[in-house]
Formats: C-alpha cells, structure tokens, sequence
C-alpha cells in the first residue's frame, strides 16, 4: 500500500512540480493586486487561481490566496523568495510561499475512538487527501493493525494527566525525526500543554465533537442530551492554550429531535466529525487557511 501512495505523490509532484502558492495578509491600499501580479508577470509566471478578501477597503486588512505556474520553479524559487521581499515590505505583507510539489508530512495522533482515523486514511488511500502521512501516535493500542497494514508506523505512547511532559518529550522527538509539517488530532483524548502547541502553531488541526462555542471540553453528546438540542454538530479548529477556542476551519450540523438518545447523537455525530475534519485537513493540505487572530479566511 505505502508503494502504492508513493507512486500516487510521485506523479502529483511530477504534475505540480512548476506550481506554488501565494498567501498574503496585509493592511488594505491601492495597487497589491497590480504589484503582485506585475511580479509575476515578470518572472514569466501564469496565474491558475486568485482569491482575495478584504476587511475594509478604508484601512482594513486584505487577504489573498494566488496558485500560479512558472517555468523552472523548484530551481529558481531562491531567486523568487528573495526579489518579492521588496513588494512584501512596500505592503507591510505578511506572506508564505509554498510549492504545491512539496508534499506535506502528517503525524496523526489517535485515542481509542477510529472513525476520523479511518476516514483520513480512507481519503489518502483513494488519492483525495495528497499528504504523506509520516507516522500515527496513540495512547492506546486499537488502531496499531489497521495502521500497519497500510505499512504507516504507529506508535503506541501511554498517555495521562501526570506523565504529559515525558510524553510530549517523546511525541516531540518522533515529529522531528520524521520532519512532520503538521498534526492531526483525529479524536486524540488528551489537553496539550503551551509547550508542545508553542512548537506547532497553526499546524496543530483538532476536531471537537460540538458545534462551537456549545459544549466546550468533555462529553458534549451528553450535555447536548440533556440540553434538549434540536442540531448538533462538530468542529474542526487550530489548536491554541485555550481549549477548543482555537480559529475555526469548519464546521458542520445535523437535525436531531428528543427521539434520539445520547448513543444516537453519537452515531450522527461521529458522521459529521468525520466529514468536517477530512475538510479541514484537505483545505489547509491546498494551503486555503490563513489565520487572522482568532479567526480562519479560507479561500
């Protein structure tokens, strides 16, 4: 299975290889568009996509995603980081610049419940989810056989409230070996401390099984059984020391009525949890998510 994803990345970075990505934010004024376009006028580059957002055209802040083609990229992308700097300063910009041939490390952390594990993994068996999932952690051992049969190492790390700092020590050192870009928290049932999310902002993705800011933290089915709710839903978000007050990626509902018990708000639930966080993922993967404080613009 693993040969056969790699030869899926292969041929996507063998089709994207002169393809890569613009992200901007920066306070609102005439001519960003006109000098970033010009830009890449200039380096013989054609624009794919472009999609722009501004707060308030009078002195607000302004957003914009461009995925353009050039000739010799990967070769020449020294050349375009260091000229765009003279733009990116005139604006005040803050900006990136990813290459879509890039492929982006993922570390999937897991509890005992599999279902986002499972949809994640379904996604990026079938090709819809380009990412190369490096490794899958757990503080539990349920999931280890799936995830080996995909020939993906799994490492089980018992994890509780009193060990957290050996823990994260250990997750730690396993990301950096494996030089992940980012984390997925498919149903990991364990608080991260400041330290470990100050090593990965906006590159930890959480799925929380609440429509946000309902039911924040523990067993929001039942707190939403005994509220009487008439939807219920999930959210997926960027982990912050606040929990589950993260910038919200997506989100997602489902009717319910007072027919159904805590076991079926469940049932429904872990369908749309699923759905929201194979999204999230796939959005920020396209490089689509900018962060502004405590909120997400996603083109």
């Amino acid at each position: 299975m693993k040969a056969y994803i790699q030869r899926k990345i292969d041929e996507f970075q063998a089709e994207n290889k002169n393809k890569a990505r613009l992200l901007i934010s920066c306070p609102d004024k005439p001519g960003i568009v006109a000098a970033v376009s010009k830009f890449l006028f200039g380096k013989g580059a054609n624009i794919i996509e472009s999609n722009q957002y501004s707060m308030n055209p009078e002195g607000g802040e302004f957003f914009i995603r461009i995925e353009f083609e050039c000739p010799n990229l990967l070769e020449r992308q020294s050349e375009i980081k260091e000229d765009f700097r003279q733009i990116a300063e005139a604006f005040s910009m803050e900006w990136k610049l990813m290459f879509v041939a890039e492929t982006k490390k993922v570390a999937i952390f897991v509890s005992k419940e599999q279902h986002c594990l499972l949809e994640l993994l379904w996604e990026w068996q079938s090709g819809d989810l380009m990412a190369d999932i490096a490794l899958v952690i757990s503080n539990h051992e349920d999931a280890r056989e799936f995830v080996e049969s995909l020939d993906i190492p799994f490492y089980h790390i018992p994890a509780n409230k009193d060990i957290r700092k050996q823990v994260e020590e250990q997750q730690l050192q396993l990301l950096n070996q494996y030089g992940v870009d980012f984390v997925i928290l498919a149903r990991y049932m364990q608080i991260l401390t400041p330290d470990f999310v100050a090593e990965l902002p906006n590159r930890i993705i959480n799925i929380h099984h609440s429509f946000l800011p309902a039911f924040v933290g523990a067993k929001p089915y039942e707190r939403a059984y005994n509220r009487g709710v008439k939807l219920i839903g999930a959210t997926s978000h960027y982990v912050t020391n606040d929990l589950d007050e993260g910038p919200i990626i997506e989100q997602d509902i489902s009717r319910v009525d007072h027919r159904d018990d805590v076991a079926k708000l469940k049932k429904i639930g872990q369908s749309i949890e699923r759905s929201v966080l194979a999204k999230a993922v796939k959005w920020h993967l396209e490089d689509r998510v900018i962060v502004h404080e405590n909120k997400t613009i996603v083109f």
